[in-house]
């Protein structure tokens, strides 16, 4: 059983900073994920995938967030982290955390990401 909570989501001022974690709960260590991702959907808006991070720690990113937000993980806490900097309005959305272990995935709830101009 796998269990992905995202929390550090919240109201921010366009320029400012936020720090998103995603918690896993699980029989082994987040190592053990081939990918854990973090993806994004705004209101009447499809879901869009930010950053991605492997198992070797091979990052990826959505153009639209290259050079603003990075992506991180903690294999000793079982977390993966979004640094999120420079934030802008449009970046305003649910993000949720997406976690790859052979064949099944699995998803978190969500956290609120609200960036005001």
């Amino acid at each position: 059983q796998v269990q992905l909570v995202e929390s550090g989501g919240g109201l921010v001022q366009a320029g400012g900073s936020l720090r998103l974690s995603c918690a896993a709960s699980t029989s082994g260590s987040i190592f053990s994920f081939n990918v854990m991702e973090w993806y994004r959907q705004a209101p009447g808006k499809q879901r869009e995938l930010v950053a991605t991070i492997t198992s070797g720690g091979s990052t990826n990113y959505a153009d639209f967030v290259k050079g603003r937000f990075t992506i991180s993980r903690d294999n000793a806490k079982n977390t993966v982290y979004l640094q999120m900097d420079s934030l802008k309005p449009e970046d305003t959305a649910v993000y949720r955390c997406h976690a790859v272990r052979g064949f099944y995935a699995h998803w978190g709830q969500g956290t609120q990401v609200t960036v005001s101009s």
